[in-house]
């Protein structure tokens, strides 16, 4: 079996938007896919011990794309780090392809979870947090991935509730903010984590080494959020 020129290059962060710009259609939720792309980035390039070999290793650090509307920067990235062929791109939305308007896990090489309700993410990272410390893993990170939107719903706040005192200090979450939340306060994310007994930090969502450095944090016994601020969704 050959390989193409796409499949043998490494791609960059320079390079992801030319990736996105390859998929194409009326239904790209475009602002819901940028909005995601330097916290993705650096996930992939700098912390989730993941890779295209690692798909069914029992210690990999799982991410959960909850925030799946608009995927295509969590494809470009997928695509960039060897998971997908940048071949697929082209194809984004269309009948027969495996890139759809939301990520299958069945389709999508190295998504650990379907995305489609709002809000069901972040219960389903915490089960996962949950499945792993019983089976004895407790090296594997979960990562989950919410937009600030999400929290209007109440299955996440059940989970936030309950992440704090069960003491799953594998587990951490992302949110991304680009004030289309309708029941938050400016700056009240953070807290409401925290109020549960949560690590916490807030970020600008567009600074790599500000979002590493929150990534990497230190949270002994805790679960860990990091804010990560956009521009807004609607300015």
């Amino acid at each position: 079996m050959t390989t193409t020129a796409d499949e043998r290059r490494t791609y960059g962060y320079a390079d992801l938007s030319g990736l996105m710009g390859l998929m194409t259609g009326d239904e790209k939720h475009g602002p819901a896919a940028t909005s995601t792309l330097d916290v993705l980035w650096v996930l992939y390039d700098r912390v989730l011990r993941v890779g295209p070999g690692l798909r069914d290793d029992p210690g990999r650090d799982r991410f959960l794309l909850s925030k799946g509307h608009g995927p295509m920067a969590y494809y470009a990235v997928l695509a960039a780090k060897g998971f997908l062929p940048v071949a697929w791109l082209p194809g984004f939305g269309s009948y027969d392809s495996p890139l759809g308007h939301h990520p299958d896990r069945v389709l999508v090489p190295g998504a650990e979870i379907g995305s489609g309700s709002l809000g069901h993410g972040l219960p389903i990272a915490v089960g996962t947090a949950l499945g792993l410390r019983a089976q004895g893993l407790h090296d594997p990170a979960v990562w989950v991935l919410i937009g600030d939107a999400e929290l209007d719903e109440g299955s996440n706040h059940e989970a936030i509730a309950f992440a704090g005192p069960a003491g799953l200090e594998r587990l951490h979450t992302v949110v991304v903010d680009n004030s289309s939340a309708s029941h938050a306060l400016p700056g009240g994310i953070a807290a409401r984590f925290e109020a549960a007994g949560w690590s916490a930090v807030t970020v600008d969502g567009r600074d790599h080494e500000a979002l590493h450095a929150a990534f990497t944090a230190t949270h002994p016994g805790r679960p860990h959020v990091v804010v990560a601020r956009v521009e807004p969704k609607n300015p």
